[in-house]
């Protein structure tokens, strides 16, 4: 049998119909299905939007996740806004946050080496419960009124080397829970819980602010650890879809390092992913700083105003990911159509000096990011063997979220000495030039790029 007789019988995700079992076959020995029904299509469409949650395991996680997630939006608004209280410095704001990324900077890839050694679930928990323990400490200083701001950002520091462990590991371990076939719907449903609670974290913060302060804030999200911590003890971890090797002996960790950097720079669809994630992630994905420059120094708000501009980006984001999740590819004309749509919305954002403009152009900036962020991270996935999985993905979140020290620390000290919306400016324009620059590598790559696209869609749907 030739190649392309092989790749002709390849059957791509979104070549599976969804078969009603009660229908009949119009010629059985076609196969043929009979034309389903109005209510039968919307129940299919509904079905495949949340098609990840019919595995326990990731039932489990996406529970704990929710009750979680909002706790984090609302310690993320309460950090910001303690910080301008104690201080009212732009640079401080972003020196926190700085601070605050700087740890999945330095130990992020250390903990993809990790993560593809170790019991992903157990490393999770161990995170958690870190995170929790250091709410709860913000929370017992700010309410005996001792908080200084060298207290915030040690204690931002240690968030960091939380997220530095808890990112990676997850994202790796996604795939697990609901295999390839589901996996850019997790992903979705991921990025639009994430989102969702972007959207109510902060509205609840902004009056849980203005009526008891941040320390309340801060011992919510405490709490919200715990259902999450419950959910990871009662997952079955022989359910998971683990197929890729994890080795047994101890290795280098250097040398295991090596293999998936080597990986993302010998194969161009991956690479080309990362390129557009580092523009962005370095320039674009610096809300922590920039959500509360807009509303303290552009629209003059309060607390409340900075929880409903928060609520809009994750209103548009939790809005595109439904729309993703119902999806069966990750398409090519999404990670760049996204990815400028985002861009110069961000700029949008920074040309506007109305409050209700503002929350439109945050809303379209959410909804461009989910489509980036979504078709990034599932076509990474998909190109990446499963025992790299670990590796590639702690890149991924380096240049999405460890960058952010040089894009928060830039953000910061460019609204000090340029005023806030020409540093914004000056962002989105950055996130335009690497939107091109990854463009351009794809059209100097475009065979080997689709050669790998291929190759991950024959394995993905591989039986």
């Amino acid at each position: 049998m030739t190649r392309p007789e092989r790749l002709g019988r390849v059957r791509f995700p979104w070549q599976r119909a969804e078969l009603d079992p009660s229908a009949e076959l119009a010629t059985p020995e076609l196969g043929a299905v009979a034309a389903p029904s109005v209510e039968v299509a919307r129940a299919t469409r509904f079905s495949e939007t949340f098609r990840a949650l019919r595995h326990r395991n990731y039932r489990l996680f996406y529970t704990g996740q929710a009750i979680s997630l909002t706790g984090t939006w609302m310690q993320t608004v309460a950090q910001s806004w303690l910080v301008i209280e104690l201080t009212d410095s732009k640079a401080a704001l972003g020196i926190v946050t700085t601070l605050q990324f700087l740890p999945i900077t330095l130990f992020v890839l250390p903990a993809g080496v990790i993560a593809d050694r170790v019991n992903k679930r157990d490393l999770i928990l161990a995170t958690r419960a870190l995170a929790m323990v250091q709410a709860l400490l913000l929370a017992v200083l700010v309410a005996t009124g001792e908080a200084e701001l060298w207290h915030v950002y040690i204690l931002a520091l240690v968030l960091g080397v939380s997220n530095a462990f808890e990112q990676p590991t997850r994202q790796a371990m996604v795939i697990e829970m609901v295999g390839k076939d589901d996996l850019i719907n997790a992903v979705a449903l991921n990025s639009g819980l994430f989102n969702g609670a972007r959207l109510v974290g902060p509205s609840i913060a902004g009056v849980v602010i203005a009526i008891a302060g941040t320390e309340a804030a801060f011992a919510i999200n405490a709490v919200t650890f715990i259902p999450s911590i419950l959910a990871l003890t009662m997952m079955d971890l022989s359910e998971l879809k683990v197929t890729g090797r994890r080795p047994e002996a101890p290795a280098n960790p250097l040398g295991e390092l090596r293999e998936g950097l080597s990986f993302v720079l010998r194969t161009p669809a991956a690479l080309m992913i990362m390129i557009l994630v580092a523009f962005l992630g370095t320039f674009g994905y610096n809300f922590i700083t920039v959500l509360p420059l807009v509303a303290r120094y552009v629209l003059h708000g309060d607390s409340v105003d900075l929880g409903f501009l928060t609520a809009a980006l994750g209103l548009g984001a939790f809005l595109s990911a439904l729309v993703i999740a119902s999806q069966r590819r990750a398409s090519r004309s999404a990670l760049f159509v996204g990815g400028a749509l985002f861009a110069l919305f961000l700029g949008a954002v920074a040309l506007s000096e109305s409050f209700y403009l503002s929350m439109l152009f945050l809303l379209l900036t959410g909804m461009a990011n989910i489509v980036f962020a979504a078709t990034s991270n599932t076509s990474l996935q998909l190109a990446t063997p499963d025992h790299l999985r670990g590796r590639v993905m702690a890149l991924y979140m380096l240049l999405i979220a460890g960058s952010t020290p040089l894009g928060a620390s830039l953000t910061g000290f460019m609204a000090e000495l340029l005023g806030v919306q020409v540093a914004i400016g000056l962002l989105a324009v950055a996130c335009l030039l690497g939107v091109a620059v990854g463009f351009l590598y794809y059209i100097t790559h475009r065979e080997q790029v689709e050669a790998t696209a291929l190759a991950s869609v024959v394995v993905a749907t591989a039986p």
